[in-house]
Protein backbone atom coordinates (compact mmCIF):
# COMPACT_ATOMS: atom_id res chain seq x y z
CA UNK A 1 0.00 0.00 0.00
CA UNK A 2 1.08 3.23 -0.99
CA UNK A 3 2.14 5.71 1.67
CA UNK A 4 0.22 8.99 2.31
CA UNK A 5 3.02 12.01 1.33
CA UNK A 6 0.49 14.94 2.12
CA UNK A 7 -2.02 15.64 4.06
CA UNK A 8 -4.57 18.80 3.34
CA UNK A 9 -6.25 20.11 6.76
CA UNK A 10 -8.92 22.39 6.84
CA UNK A 11 -11.22 24.38 9.16
CA UNK A 12 -14.15 25.44 6.01
CA UNK A 13 -15.32 28.83 6.95
CA UNK A 14 -14.94 32.26 5.91
CA UNK A 15 -11.71 32.18 7.35
CA UNK A 16 -10.56 29.11 6.87
CA UNK A 17 -7.71 27.36 8.55
CA UNK A 18 -5.11 24.83 7.51
CA UNK A 19 -2.39 22.90 7.58
CA UNK A 20 -0.26 20.75 5.52
CA UNK A 21 2.32 18.14 6.21
CA UNK A 22 4.38 16.34 3.78
CA UNK A 23 6.71 13.35 4.31
CA UNK A 24 9.73 13.47 1.87
CA UNK A 25 11.35 9.86 0.12
CA UNK A 26 14.16 9.25 -1.29
CA UNK A 27 15.56 5.75 -3.01
CA UNK A 28 16.40 4.52 0.45
CA UNK A 29 13.73 4.98 2.18
CA UNK A 30 11.84 8.42 4.43
CA UNK A 31 13.92 11.01 4.47
CA UNK A 32 11.76 14.03 6.24
CA UNK A 33 8.53 15.53 7.24
CA UNK A 34 7.35 19.40 6.74
CA UNK A 35 4.43 20.82 8.48
CA UNK A 36 2.70 24.09 6.99
CA UNK A 37 -0.49 26.26 8.61
CA UNK A 38 -2.34 29.36 8.21
CA UNK A 39 -5.18 31.23 7.74
CA UNK A 40 -6.76 32.26 4.32
CA UNK A 41 -9.45 34.78 4.18
CA UNK A 42 -12.23 34.46 1.80
CA UNK A 43 -15.10 37.06 3.42
CA UNK A 44 -17.09 38.09 0.74
CA UNK A 45 -16.61 41.79 -1.39
CA UNK A 46 -18.86 44.28 -1.59
CA UNK A 47 -22.06 42.98 -3.31
CA UNK A 48 -20.89 39.43 -3.59
CA UNK A 49 -22.63 36.21 -3.35
CA UNK A 50 -21.80 33.23 -1.74
CA UNK A 51 -21.20 31.86 -4.93
CA UNK A 52 -18.32 34.33 -6.01
CA UNK A 53 -16.36 32.98 -2.28
CA UNK A 54 -17.05 29.49 -3.15
CA UNK A 55 -15.16 29.57 -6.53
CA UNK A 56 -12.35 31.63 -5.13
CA UNK A 57 -12.24 28.99 -2.41
CA UNK A 58 -11.82 26.41 -5.45
CA UNK A 59 -9.28 28.36 -7.21
CA UNK A 60 -7.09 28.21 -3.76
CA UNK A 61 -7.38 24.37 -3.49
CA UNK A 62 -5.95 24.12 -6.57
CA UNK A 63 -3.24 26.88 -5.65
CA UNK A 64 -2.54 24.91 -2.68
CA UNK A 65 -2.26 21.47 -4.69
CA UNK A 66 0.22 23.24 -6.84
CA UNK A 67 2.01 24.72 -3.92
CA UNK A 68 2.69 21.15 -2.95
CA UNK A 69 4.11 19.60 -5.68
CA UNK A 70 0.61 18.67 -6.99
CA UNK A 71 -0.33 15.82 -5.10
CA UNK A 72 -2.15 15.83 -2.02
CA UNK A 73 -3.22 12.29 -0.69
CA UNK A 74 -5.63 12.81 2.01
CA UNK A 75 -8.03 15.79 2.62
CA UNK A 76 -9.18 16.27 5.98
CA UNK A 77 -12.09 18.82 8.00
CA UNK A 78 -14.02 19.85 10.30
CA UNK A 79 -17.51 18.35 9.76
CA UNK A 80 -20.02 21.36 9.03
CA UNK A 81 -22.44 21.80 11.71
CA UNK A 82 -26.40 23.02 11.50
CA UNK A 83 -26.38 26.73 13.21
CA UNK A 84 -28.54 27.38 10.89
CA UNK A 85 -28.91 30.72 8.26
CA UNK A 86 -25.71 31.91 6.10
CA UNK A 87 -23.13 30.12 8.64
CA UNK A 88 -24.65 26.69 7.61
CA UNK A 89 -25.13 27.65 3.98
CA UNK A 90 -21.33 28.84 3.90
CA UNK A 91 -20.33 26.10 5.76
CA UNK A 92 -22.04 23.37 3.96
CA UNK A 93 -20.94 25.13 0.77
CA UNK A 94 -17.01 24.84 1.47
CA UNK A 95 -17.60 21.22 2.33
CA UNK A 96 -19.01 20.38 -0.86
CA UNK A 97 -16.34 21.95 -2.54
CA UNK A 98 -13.74 19.86 -0.26
CA UNK A 99 -15.11 16.48 -1.13
CA UNK A 100 -15.21 17.56 -5.09
CA UNK A 101 -11.83 18.48 -5.16
CA UNK A 102 -10.42 15.24 -3.44
CA UNK A 103 -12.54 13.88 -5.60
CA UNK A 104 -10.96 15.46 -9.08
CA UNK A 105 -7.25 15.33 -7.83
CA UNK A 106 -8.00 11.60 -6.73
CA UNK A 107 -7.05 12.54 -3.23
CA UNK A 108 -8.91 10.28 -0.06
CA UNK A 109 -10.94 12.87 2.57
CA UNK A 110 -12.87 12.50 5.89
CA UNK A 111 -14.46 14.78 8.39
CA UNK A 112 -14.23 15.01 12.14
CA UNK A 113 -16.76 15.84 14.23
CA UNK A 114 -15.89 19.09 16.37
CA UNK A 115 -16.02 17.58 19.97
CA UNK A 116 -14.06 13.96 18.34
CA UNK A 117 -11.66 17.03 17.21
CA UNK A 118 -11.64 18.80 20.29
CA UNK A 119 -10.94 15.50 23.18
CA UNK A 120 -8.01 14.43 20.58
CA UNK A 121 -6.28 17.57 21.34
CA UNK A 122 -7.47 18.81 24.80
CA UNK A 123 -9.07 15.84 26.38
CA UNK A 124 -12.20 17.81 26.71
CA UNK A 125 -14.94 17.49 23.68
CA UNK A 126 -16.25 20.88 24.82
CA UNK A 127 -12.77 22.84 24.66
CA UNK A 128 -13.58 26.07 23.56
CA UNK A 129 -10.77 28.57 21.20
CA UNK A 130 -8.65 29.52 24.11
CA UNK A 131 -7.98 25.53 24.88
CA UNK A 132 -7.54 24.95 21.07
CA UNK A 133 -5.10 28.07 20.61
CA UNK A 134 -3.01 27.25 23.94
CA UNK A 135 -2.45 23.78 22.12
CA UNK A 136 -1.57 25.00 19.34
CA UNK A 137 1.16 26.90 20.90
CA UNK A 138 2.27 24.09 22.84
CA UNK A 139 2.86 21.96 19.61
CA UNK A 140 4.26 24.86 17.52
CA UNK A 141 5.65 27.60 20.14
CA UNK A 142 4.22 30.19 18.48
CA UNK A 143 0.92 32.08 18.31
CA UNK A 144 -1.39 31.01 15.55
CA UNK A 145 -3.23 33.35 12.89
CA UNK A 146 -6.53 32.69 14.63
CA UNK A 147 -8.58 29.77 16.29
CA UNK A 148 -8.85 28.51 12.56
CA UNK A 149 -5.45 28.06 11.93
CA UNK A 150 -5.29 26.34 15.61
CA UNK A 151 -7.95 23.42 14.52
CA UNK A 152 -6.44 23.22 11.12
CA UNK A 153 -3.57 22.30 12.78
CA UNK A 154 -5.41 20.01 15.31
CA UNK A 155 -7.05 18.40 12.14
CA UNK A 156 -3.82 17.71 10.61
CA UNK A 157 -2.26 15.90 14.13
CA UNK A 158 -5.47 13.69 14.26
CA UNK A 159 -4.87 12.51 10.73
CA UNK A 160 -1.53 11.82 11.18
CA UNK A 161 -2.30 9.81 14.43
CA UNK A 162 -4.89 7.65 12.55
CA UNK A 163 -4.01 7.43 9.50
CA UNK A 164 -0.15 7.88 8.32
CA UNK A 165 2.01 4.57 9.24
CA UNK A 166 5.52 5.30 10.47
CA UNK A 167 8.15 4.30 8.34
CA UNK A 168 10.83 5.75 9.85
Amino acid sequence: MEQIRTILALDCATKTGWAVYQRYYSDGGFLTQDYFSGMQDFSKRRGESNGIMFLRFRKWLHEMKDKFDGSIDLVIYERAHHRGGAPTEIGYGLTGIVQAFAAEIGAEYDAVHTGTLKKFATGKGNAGKPDMIAYFKREIGKEPADDNEADAYALLRYAIDQYVVDTK
